[in-house]
């Protein structure tokens, strides 16, 4: 069953998702493949920050129909497409208001949640969402770190 994670109260959400990202990339497991869903807008902006988040770190990535996406560790795609034939189904980050569809065929969902009003009221649906399906659930308040 998919894990759900949720870090919440967070400033600077698409920062915040680069560094997760990276850390999932780069972990010491053999690092992991990760699927980054939302509208163009937020995909645009994340796309752009993964390329100056960090003069340290490249991060492969590239769209999900991309012709290199099933060789790209990290995949960005609109929340509008299926993703029934994703080349991976380990990690999920979602930067969308609603869930993602097909989320449950990846190891793990991770939903990132800004530290507005209306990011968070969209927030308490999903995790409503999860929970009444039975989806195990962490909560991290990055706020409160």
């Amino acid at each position: 069953m998919t894990r759900v994670d949720f870090h919440s109260n967070v400033p600077g959400k698409l920062a915040y998702a680069c560094r997760l990202v990276r850390k999932a990339y780069l972990s010491n497991d053999g690092g992991h493949k990760v699927i980054v869903v939302g509208d163009q807008a937020a995909l645009q902006a994340f796309d752009t920050q993964l390329w100056t988040f960090s003069q340290l770190d490249f991060l492969p990535h590239c769209g999900l129909r991309h012709p290199l996406a099933d060789q790209t560790p990290i995949l960005l795609a609109d929340a509008a497409e299926p993703l029934d034939d994703a080349p991976h189904h380990d990690i999920l980050v979602n930067l969308s208001p609603e869930p993602p569809p097909l989320f449950a065929r990846f190891a793990r969902l991770i939903e990132i949640v800004g530290d507005d009003d209306a990011d968070r009221a969209a927030a308490r649906d999903r995790f409503r969402f999860y929970r009444d399906r039975g989806y195990p659930i962490q909560h991290h308040d990055v706020g409160r770190a």
